[in-house]
């Protein structure tokens, strides 16, 4: 190797890196796909290297690729952080944070916050990514995230957010047409809305195999909003922590001393850890789940 490899260079292999496809890659760097796969042919070859394996399905590290990744983002990280302070972050944060949350998470708790924030750091704008599943941090979807399973591999801040708990809930039109609930046992023969089982996005919201029994499920959906409308409407019982039941009293505690416990995780790459504003967000929301506890279970309970 006769010279340095350049920066940019770095950049093309890691977002291909995170990608998996010339053309993802391109569309995140807002360039032709001829000109990523022009600048990988150009690493590789001052690098002596190769450092993608090609195929028909897009691209993948190779040994010596994985080798070089921590440190392209080390480097990531350091152009970030630069470009940061020069900016003048040191005295109020600035930029986008994409952040990335459970669905209705993002919409009932986190987007409520937002207000407040903007209003102390009017140069910080947030990507709210409120979707039915995690955020993939290990390809930069987000730069930090709350998931229920946190990252086993990798350079990454992890932190327990907060233990909360999925209690059954139910309309009062429900429980007017159907048998009454004075023990879990009487659960056995009720209605349940739940998650699209083959489609969990994770295996923690299996959470109904604590009941004891295999439920009869009426409706299925790939995220929570979708069943607590249909919960509200009379379909059947769910499961959901308090954060995520509306306060207009179409849904009703049931045997509320019948739960399943789970824990929210906190996560970010270490390079993006670093910079303000990420470490702002994050911040945020540890002041959010230390301070709420409404939100994680009910009243008088502790975890």
């Amino acid at each position: 190797m006769n010279s340095l490899p350049e920066w940019t260079d770095l950049r093309f292999f890691l977002e291909l890196a995170r990608a998996g496809t010339l053309s993802g890659a391109s569309r995140r760097l807002d360039v032709e796909h001829t000109t990523v796969a022009r600048r990988i042919d150009r690493l590789e070859q001052q690098l002596g290297a190769t450092l993608f394996d090609r195929s028909r399905e897009g691209y993948e590290l190779t040994e010596m690729g994985q080798a070089l990744l921590p440190h392209a983002e080390a480097m990531e990280g350091a152009a970030l952080a630069a470009a940061e302070q020069l900016g003048g972050a040191e005295v109020a944060a600035h930029g986008v944070v994409r952040l990335g949350v459970p669905e209705v998470f993002g919409v009932r708790v986190v987007a409520p916050l937002l207000v407040r924030l903007f209003e102390d750091h009017p140069d910080l704008s947030i990507d709210l990514l409120a979707l039915p599943s995690f955020a993939n941090l290990a390809n930069r979807e987000a730069d930090l995230g709350v998931m229920l399973d946190p990252p086993s591999t990798g350079r990454y801040m992890v932190t327990r957010l907060a233990s909360f708990r999925f209690y059954l809930y139910a309309s009062p039109t429900y429980l007017a047409r159907h048998a009454p609930i004075r023990s879990q046992a009487d659960l056995e023969g009720h209605d349940f809305v739940d998650y699209v089982q083959d489609r969990l996005a994770s295996r923690e919201l299996s959470y109904m195999k604590e009941l004891g029994f295999t439920p009869r499920r009426r409706l299925c959906c790939s995220g929570m909003t979708g069943q607590i409308e249909a919960a509200a409407l009379g379909m059947g019982l769910m499961m959901a922590p308090p954060y995520a039941v509306p306060d207009d009293g179409r849904l009703v505690p049931v045997l509320p001393g019948f739960y399943a416990e789970r824990s929210f995780w906190l996560a970010a790459p270490t390079d993006l850890y670093r910079l303000r504003r990420v470490k702002l967000v994050w911040n945020l929301l540890r002041e959010l789940a230390d301070n709420n506890p409404r939100l994680w279970w009910h009243a008088g309970e502790a975890p």
